[in-house]
């Protein structure tokens, strides 16, 4: 069973367990009374403790933080009907909700200590001082995450429960994979980043200085569109090597390879033909920011620097109902079908075909498997490169701030 799996089976079990906790303290305090609109009282618990959860759930995924645990601790407090709950780190509290927090929330570090050491919930007398403080039994639960015990979860209530100390734990363990969530989350975007910094590197040594070499060269002989391919070079660059957000928009991938086709028909001239064909209503697709422009990178250099003859790139971007569908197509010299799975699979040496595993590698890292880039090519019989975007995807979205 993968951590997926078995992170989904933790937070159900959490879930569940909290849900009939919630059920006592629910009848008791509203006095059993019915409710006709949303079933039964195990119904009625039930949708109580799933929302509840929901709504402590996305600062959780946002890691441990004083801002993340005060939105997250009433909602907590509120799954386990505790009188007090509060969320540390190994060094401090973070976050107190309910009574007491004047006089309990300066000791509490004390025993949370030792749950850190041992890694194990415990139920603890409070030792309170103060006669009408309600607040005479802690459970406190260890939260866990990648890197071993992150902090604790302490749950007060008036009296001991062998109730409390079950569910408090079971909750600790559902914020401990909301956490792991959180983790995965920014291991996901370092190593998108990464990758984007890989192909930044493989864009910039041998791409610059050509695209340099060419604008000088009519810098005498044509100075106005020398300009322009400064102002296009620029302008690449600058989308190329941008420092914020995963993700663009189909308009401003295909401006970027606009720039690009100025810069590579100023070097190789009437060589270099280009056919696009793209539909309007695909251009504000979100997709991943540099993943299209590294195709086309491609097409040219096996279509005109490989073979050293006349080729015709042709680019297209059309709907397909739920998706984008473009294809980049180029009839230059093609390649080897075991030496392309081989280039996929991440086994050539040295930057030869970074950019096509590195698409290929993001596409079905925010997609799936289904949509990883579809190459039909052989020697001598050019490339087609297809790629599938579906149109909507939770989480895929254009950064503010963008191109």
């Amino acid at each position: 069973m993968t951590g997926t799996a078995l992170a989904a089976l933790g937070a159900a079990g959490a879930l569940l367990l909290a849900a009939g906790f919630a059920l006592g303290r629910l009848t008791a305090r509203r006095g059993g009374s019915p409710d006709l609109d949303l079933g039964t009282p195990v119904e009625r618990a039930t949708f109580h403790t799933l929302h509840t959860a929901s709504l402590a759930a996305p600062p959780l995924r946002a890691g441990l933080t004083e801002d993340t645990a005060r939105k997250a601790a009433r909602r907590l407090r509120s799954l386990l009907g505790t009188e007090a709950l509060c969320l540390t780190d190994r060094e401090s509290v973070l976050a107190w909700d309910g009574l007491g927090g004047d006089h309990h929330q300066q000791r509490v570090m004390l025993r949370v200590t030792e749950v850190l050491d041992s890694g194990r919930s415990q139920s603890i007398r409070t030792g309170c001082d103060d006669v009408e403080c309600p607040l005479r039994w802690a459970v406190i639960a260890p939260l866990t995450g990648e890197e071993g015990v992150l902090g604790a979860l302490v749950a007060y209530g008036s009296r001991e429960s062998a109730v409390l100390v079950r569910a408090a734990t079971e909750v600790a363990r559902w914020v401990s994979v909301q956490l792991e969530l959180a983790e995965l989350d920014r291991s996901r975007t370092r190593l998108i980043e990464a990758e984007i910094r890989a192909l930044r590197a493989q864009i910039s040594p041998h791409f610059i200085f050509n695209s340099l070499a060419a604008i000088a060269s009519f810098v005498r002989t044509d100075p106005e569109r020398a300009r322009e391919l400064l102002l296009e070079f620029a302008d690449f660059t600058r989308y190329s090597f941008r420092r914020h957000g995963d993700f663009t928009h189909l308009a401003d991938e295909l401006r970027c390879i606009e720039q690009y086709l100025a810069l590579a028909g100023a070097r190789f001239g009437d060589r270099l033909k280009v056919t696009l064909q793209i539909a309007p209503e695909v251009l504000p697709v979100a997709l991943p920011f540099l993943c299209l422009q590294p195709l086309v990178e491609n097409a040219v250099k096996h279509g005109l620097e490989d073979s050293g003859q006349a080729c015709r790139v042709s680019i297209s971007a059309q709907d397909a109902g739920s998706e984008a569908v473009v294809t980049i197509e180029d009839d230059g010299v093609g390649m080897d079908p075991a030496e392309l799975r081989r280039i996929l699979a991440g086994e050539a040496g040295g930057s030869s075909g970074i950019g096509l595993s590195n698409v290929d590698e993001r596409l079905r890292q925010v997609y799936g498997d289904d949509h990883g880039l579809v190459i039909e090519t052989g020697l001598g019989a050019g490339t087609k490169i297809t790629v599938r975007i579906p149109k909507y995807r939770a989480g895929v979205h254009k950064s503010t701030g963008g191109h």
